[in-house]
């Protein structure tokens, strides 16, 4: 059976009808003898897919090759044919001439070669600066501190973000331009470490602004060629839309938003945003920008709002920063229960309360989405609380607000009142596999047990999102984590939380097209949507699980244009 497009649809009643004449229509593409999980639950699978005008045209069988003529036909020979991901948190991070990027490095000495290298390069007194930084990785299995980098690095001032953002680690050169000692008290939302004998050993949680507002600033032309080489790396990962999590309006113009002296940043504004897809938006992602809270005033002064762009770019929530609290890279998640082994420690709320109450009424009130970051259980409880009582008071028809990560599972009665109100979870399953060891440190019980949790939200009506938050980006972390509960080691935590694939499959395409009221639009191969697509070489609904985390990419399309082919 050949479902037609809405269009076709429009003009023969919307009955779906078997190809009837002798004459094939024309097509850009033509995908046959494929396994295609189309994620429509109406039709939910086929072996042929036909695209034109960068849209899907028919679905179906063998019968496809006879009622299209295709300028490009692509024979599946059994692969998986599928929508492409879509990632509901992400960070596009730049990189100036300053940065060693770290994601990579898998040993303690791996950072010191790079920071060694970066060093000579720039020459003595240079700040330098990386990301992505993990100690789970290292083989020495520790935090980087403070004497590694004077080692590689003794004459230059370093700063190196771990992933995730959370915590940093400078050196004692960086250490002493930030004014911080051993008397030092923690800062406002913040935790210094220390050594054993009272001295600070680099390592700051939640507050890496203490080290990085020293940094001179890189300029936007510098910084841009990097952006968009951020935005294409995500396409070898089958991901087709993303939703940044960390962009700003800081430099929209003062009294229309903008922040006067505002400085470049890692992550790309509103503006740069603009520029790039003005000059190259067809081969990159779709996305849809979070917007950090920039204050009532600039806001109101701002003159637009969720949902305004176009179909490659637009805006999304008021999101992420500041959020609840902090995360467990830090670790400064703000917990009901005190932490593993830190007696009277849970962490901390990163905003007042009335702080956050303030931020979602005033987004409410002007018209915009919320995904606010909550990590912890308290985190996650305060943040609903605070989205409910707002939607009490004042009722948003079809808001789409969500709690971002929902990393923690909170008290039953949260997820009661997510579900009552419509709020969603946008979650990453994939810090289980990332992060198991610093859950082991900070968690037992039940609520490691239940950590990065699906299941229960979902039997209690909470609907679930999925995304990345960069670790790592690849959705089949993901989407391994959500149906098995392994972490890195193997190890199983809490199978209550796993879901079936196809359930995995649909938070990462469909329901994360919701979020953006792409619904329509995107997230299943159906008749009149958006030709955004991925071939896998293997199917990921019968493969088995030790498979998962092996499957290729072998080609990525957006708009039925083939922007990545392995």
């Amino acid at each position: 059976m050949i479902r037609k497009p809405l269009a076709v649809c429009a003009l023969l009643a919307c009955v779906a009808f078997p190809f009837a004449t002798s004459a094939a229509e024309p097509a850009d593409m033509l995908f046959v003898n494929g396994s295609v999980v189309t994620m429509d639950p109406d039709h939910p699978s086929a072996t042929a897919v036909a695209v034109k005008d960068g849209k899907i045209l028919a679905v179906g069988g063998a019968e496809l090759a006879d009622a299209y003529q295709a300028d490009q036909t692509v024979d599946l020979a059994g692969r998986m044919l599928m929508p492409g991901f879509i990632d509901t948190h992400i960070h596009i991070i730049g990189k100036s001439r300053r940065a060693v990027s770290l994601e990579n490095a898998r040993s303690i000495t791996e950072v010191q070669e790079l920071v060694r290298a970066k060093a000579k390069e720039l020459g003595k007194g240079e700040w330098i600066v990386g990301y992505g930084w993990d100690e789970a990785l290292f083989a020495e299995k520790r935090n980087l501190v403070s004497t590694d980098l004077d080692a590689a690095a003794p004459d230059n001032p370093v700063a190196l973000t771990r992933a995730g953002h959370h915590s940093i680690v400078g050196n004692s050169r960086a250490i002493k331009i930030a004014g911080i000692t051993k008397d030092t008290p923690d800062p406002e939302r913040g935790v210094i470490e220390h050594y054993a004998d009272g001295q600070p050993n680099g390592i700051i949680r939640e507050r890496s602004d203490l080290y990085l507002s020293f940094v001179p600033p890189p300029t936007p032309e510098e910084m841009k060629p990097s952006f968009v080489s951020a935005l294409k790396a995500v396409l070898p990962f089958g991901i087709t839309s993303i939703m940044e999590a960390l962009s700003t309006i800081d430099d929209e113009p003062v009294g229309k938003g903008g922040l006067a002296g505002a400085q470049p940043r890692t992550n790309p504004t509103y503006k740069q945003f603009r520029e790039i897809y003005a000059e190259q938006g067809a081969d990159l992602p779709r996305a849809a920008l979070y917007i950090a809270y920039p204050g009532a005033e600039r806001l109101k002064a701002f003159p637009y709002k969720t949902g305004y762009g176009d179909d490659r770019l637009k805006l999304g929530p008021i999101g992420e920063a500041p959020g609840m609290d902090g995360g467990f890279t830090g670790p400064t998640a703000w917990t009901i229960d005190e932490y593993k082994g830190m007696p009277g420690f849970h962490g901390h709320a990163a905003m007042e309360l009335a702080q956050a109450d303030e931020l979602v009424r005033t987004s409410r009130d002007l018209g915009w989405q919320i995904g606010i970051h909550a990590i912890g259980d308290a985190a996650i409880a305060a943040l609903i609380n605070s989205y409910a009582t707002a939607l009490d008071e004042k009722p948003v028809k079809d808001h789409r607000w969500f709690s971002s990560h929902l990393t923690m599972l909170p008290p039953l009665s949260t997820l009661s009142t997510m579900a009552e109100h419509g709020i969603w979870g946008a979650a990453q399953p994939n810090f289980l596999y990332n992060l198991e060891g610093r859950y082991n440190q900070t968690l037992e019980g039940e609520r490691l047990q239940h950590i990065n949790p699906l299941g229960t939200p979902l039997r209690w009506g909470v609907r679930m999102a999925l995304g990345s938050d960069n670790l790592p980006i690849g959705p089949l972390h993901g989407f391994y984590v959500a149906v098995t509960r392994k972490g890195e080691s193997g190890t199983v935590y809490g199978m209550d939380e796993a879901v079936s694939r196809i359930a995995a499959l649909r938070a990462y395409t469909q329901d994360a097209a919701y979020l953006t009221w792409d619904e329509s639009k995107k997230g299943s191969l159906t008749p009149g949507k958006l030709a955004d697509m991925i071939v896998l070489d293997r199917n990921l609904l019968t493969i088995p699980d030790d498979e998962i985390l092996q499957t290729k990419v072998d080609m990525t399309v957006i708009g039925g244009k083939v922007v990545y082919k392995r």
